[in-house]
């Protein structure tokens, strides 16, 4: 399993209990980092660019050890309603329950949906699992007038969109 790693010099600081100022670890870098993003793109943000939902999405899902499922359910403008991770797995799957988005997508009054999730070895590729959870979903979803535009698998520090790929 690749991890993700960052080097850094002691400029990156945090406060402990005690109130001392004492080294980041990764681990607190990347909180941070996740919780930046989520204060930038808060409800109603727009979600038109792919390189824009990659940004979001790799910020969200970077580092993780095991993989997540996540879904952002958006309006007929393409704006965050919000952001949910939906599943968690292990080290190389999640399993993932199409009812449970379709629930989700209708309590949110949501018009469509990214689909995101990470890789933990680090390798962004779609899997033959990946493609056919996204077929079940985008068709679930298509009853109910709900659009499926993209699904972006995170790994390492990249991010692989299926829209981009013709695969959606």
């Amino acid at each position: 399993m690749t991890q993700f790693s960052l080097s850094f010099d002691n400029s990156l600081l945090v406060r402990d209990d005690q109130g001392r100022y004492v080294q980041a670890s990764a681990e607190q870098i990347l909180a941070a980092a996740r919780e930046a993003i989520q204060t930038k793109f808060q409800r109603g943000a727009s979600f038109t660019s792919t390189d824009v939902v990659k940004e979001y999405l790799s910020a969200k899902l970077v580092g993780l050890e095991s993989e997540v499922f996540a879904v952002l359910f958006l309006d007929s403008q393409h704006r965050l309603i919000e952001y949910v991770e939906m599943f968690q797995g292990t080290i190389d799957g999640a399993a993932v329950y199409p009812r449970e988005v379709v629930k989700a997508a209708l309590r949110l009054n949501a018009a469509a949906v990214i689909f995101a999730h990470n890789h933990p070895s680090g390798n962004p590729e779609p899997s033959s699992a990946d493609k056919s959870i996204t077929k079940r979903l985008t068709e679930a979803l298509a009853l109910l007038d709900v659009r499926a535009l993209d699904h972006i698998v995170v790994g390492g520090e990249t991010a692989v969109s299926f829209a981009e790929r013709g695969l959606l």
